[in-house]
């Protein structure tokens, strides 16, 4: 029989899209039980992974008795299971998961950190936070940053011991399948298709930004940089995919309202497949406070675009300044706007960085290596834990 794995995350589309395909794969050699909170898209897991799921309400946000009855009701899941493994991804689905896991004796308790939300906390709350992640990665056997920016900051952070930690390959929780992203996916019809639907005429150069539109992602330094380019560039644009999380990171009504009534902004909203707006772009802007190890600058750089990014964990490990891409410094919008204006002024440079872009990101983190990565850690956590693989 194949051992029992149980992969949990907090909502069910980061099982759906920041892991998408990995299940599959993991089912050739494991029982593959996906849990995350109900909806829609846990459904869609079921059927595009080809795996068992299970529904279970959880909240992203702090909430002490609702927080309670998810362990119990994971608990009870658990003993119901029986996995030999359970492998937590996304914060709260880690402290839940892991407590869980640890209460019920699972023999391997693995949790991925893919960016800490308690980086940009202060007082009291960054103290909660602090003492949460401590018992998070005390109930798991092994503990893997998705960065070696974020296993640095763990360690420096004294959340966990060294010993404990494990970076796979390069970094990445899930790698990119670059035969999805690449320039050749998007066919001519579809790259003209997009610029009509975006109002693009020849000569415009247009930066690009995916993600969630809030503040931890740069949003409003981003807005007023690019407020800024424009005066000197009419020319240029700015492409903005993903959705506002107005509960949870809300951006300020002054930036909110420039993105609604700027000409040259143009704000998609939430998208099934990205790879239309990135090949109708010229470079992508991320300009984040705080991040894991980042899936956009992956897929903007394997589909060829040179990627401003700023200085944190990930983006300084997929980006490296002046090969594919420039780095500069987080929350600092003249900087961010000196980076734009250097891609504009010198289009060699731009043509460099570009031409350099796919390959930097093909030969460190295709999806299969890092897979067939993740699946041998598996094999050596359960002989470790004295089980037959």
């Amino acid at each position: 029989m194949k051992p029992k794995l149980l992969r949990i995350t907090t909502v069910p589309v980061s099982l759906k899209t920041l892991l998408k395909g990995q299940h599959r794969y993991m089912s050739q050699h494991f029982e593959v039980v996906g849990v995350s909170s109900p909806g829609e898209a846990l459904q869609e897991v079921a059927v595009n992974e080809g795996i068992r799921v299970r529904a279970l309400e959880m909240t992203r946000s702090l909430s002490p008795l609702r927080d309670l009855r998810s362990l119990w009701q994971l608990v009870k899941l658990i003993r119901q299971e029986k996995p030999q493994l359970v492998h937590t991804h996304t914060p709260k689905a880690g402290t839940v998961g892991m407590l869980a896991a640890w209460l019920c004796r699972v023999p391997v308790r693995l949790h991925t950190v893919a960016g800490l939300p308690l980086m940009e906390a202060t007082g009291p709350k960054r103290v909660l936070l602090n003492g949460v992640e401590k018992m998070t990665y005390a109930c798991a056997t092994r503990v893997y940053p998705n960065s070696f920016g974020l296993r640095d900051f763990i360690v420096q952070s004294g959340f966990c011991k060294p010993g404990k930690l494990h970076v796979i390959g390069q970094g990445s929780s899930n790698g990119i399948d670059t035969a999805h992203f690449s320039p050749a996916a998007v066919s001519v019809e579809q790259r003209e298709q997009t610029k009509q639907s975006l109002g693009l005429a020849p000569g415009d150069f247009v930066f690009v930004f995916v993600g969630r539109l809030v503040r931890d992602k740069g949003i409003q330094e981003l807005v007023t940089a690019f407020g800024m380019v424009h005066k000197r560039f009419p020319q240029t644009k700015l492409l903005l995919v993903g959705n506002e999380e107005p509960e949870l990171d809300p951006l300020t009504p002054e930036t909110r309202a420039t993105i609604r009534k700027h000409q040259n902004i143009m704000s998609t909203g939430y998208q099934t497949d990205v790879r239309p707006f990135l090949a109708v772009s010229h470079a992508l802007a991320f300009p984040s406070y705080r991040e894991g190890f980042p899936n956009v600058p992956m897929q903007a750089g394997a589909m060829g675009l040179p990627c401003i990014v700023t200085d944190i964990n990930g983006c300084n490990e997929i980006v490296t300044d002046g090969h594919n891409g420039l780095i500069i410094p987080p929350k600092n919008a003249e900087a961010l706007e000196a980076a734009m204006i250097r891609l504009l002024d010198d289009r060699a440079l731009t043509q460099q960085l570009a031409s350099q872009a796919r390959e930097s990101i093909v030969s460190r983190f295709e999806q299969q290596g890092v897979w067939e990565l993740i699946k041998a850690e598996y094999d050596k956590q359960l002989e470790k834990a004295g089980m037959n693989v």
